[in-house]
């Protein structure tokens, strides 16, 4: 099964359906070659609502990012496909209801390849030709045992062929400043990441960290092992904590545990009292994301990409503190 992008039908062994609007859609690479705006471009992490009431908080988030002028934006995608056709909808309403440039997250966990190439698919109607490929956290348990469908794929690599092999797609994939928690070492995973680059995706997003310097050491091992594919661009994710409650989906997301100064400031701001000091660790958290982010604009990052959690508040907050120029939104968070 292919898909004719630039004419807009699938081939015969597969329904035709609406026009994929997807011919004159940007990469990502090319969003950010482009940009226009002043600074580093910003992009943002979106996930998919579980219920009507977090679909209509979402869409006020998107609208307030969509004046900000992101270079692109992505939707997650639930472990298993748990809220697949819901996420496959907003994705697609990214794209034909927005100024916005999604990008969709296609993961191998938990599908055989019929599944993986209907999911496409369904993205390639929608007009959506930017994929974030992962091989994906197993559905739980992001830390248990991986097993791969009996009719699926092993690792991102493959998926990254077979999604580049069904059309004109541009793929993504993920990378890891620490490593990712499966690779035995550095090496390894650094080997990793530059296959996946070889096997066609034209740029990587970070697992989310809280030190500067794994980044950095992170684009020198990609840039030693393979010169060519280490100089496409490695962007960095980052979360504001905004909450001591958040620091436990900060360090699921990341895989580890923050960094120690960090935590150390964080639980300095919340204080010695019977409660946590809310409005004192909020602030410190953006501090924080400001710092960073900060340092990756002087070290030459590409682009600076949030984790949101839906909410438009401390994102905006952060890149106001940068000199973007927003008005920080009215959102909570």
């Amino acid at each position: 099964m292919t898909f004719d992008n630039g004419r807009g039908r699938s081939t015969p062994d597969r329904p035709a359906q609406k026009q994929p609007i997807v011919s004159n859609t940007p990469s990502v690479v090319q969003s950010l070659r482009t940009h226009s705006g002043s600074g580093v471009p910003f992009s943002v992490e979106f996930n998919p609502p579980r219920d009507t009431a977090g679909e209509a908080r979402l869409w006020r988030t998107v609208r307030e990012f969509e004046r900000m002028h992101p270079a692109f934006v992505s939707m997650t995608y639930g472990a298993g496909g748990s809220t697949k056709d819901r996420t496959v909808r907003i994705t697609g309403e990214l794209a034909t209801e927005t100024t916005l440039l999604p990008v969709a997250h296609l993961t191998a966990v938990g599908h055989s390849m019929g599944e993986l190439r209907a999911l496409v698919g369904s993205y390639a109607d929608s007009g959506i030709r930017n994929l974030l490929v992962l091989r994906g956290d197993p559905p739980g348990d992001p830390l248990g045992e991986w097993r791969k469908h009996p009719e699926g794929v092993e690792y991102a690599e493959e998926l990254v062929r077979i999604v580049r092999d069904l059309g004109d797609f541009h793929v993504g994939v993920a990378s890891f400043p620490q490593g990712h928690h499966r690779s035995p070492d550095l090496d390894h995973d650094t080997r990793h990441l530059a296959a996946k680059l070889r096997a066609g995706a034209e740029y990587s997003i970070t697992q989310m960290f809280f030190d500067v310097e794994h980044y950095l050491r992170l684009r020198d091992r990609v840039l030693a092992a393979d010169p060519i594919e280490g100089a496409k661009p490695i962007i960095p994710e980052l979360m504001p904590i905004t909450s001591l409650r958040t620091v436990q989906r900060a360090e699921e997301l990341c895989g580890r545990p923050l960094a120690p100064a960090v935590m150390e400031r964080l639980t300095r701001a919340a204080g010695t009292g019977p409660e946590e000091d809310k409005a004192a660790v909020r602030a410190e958290g953006i501090q924080i994301a400001t710092e960073m982010a900060q340092r990756l604009i002087d070290e030459g990052a590409p682009c600076l990409h949030f984790i949101t959690l839906n909410f438009a508040k401390a994102t905006s907050e952060v890149l106001a503190n940068l000199g973007y120029g927003v008005t920080a939104a009215p959102i909570s968070a």
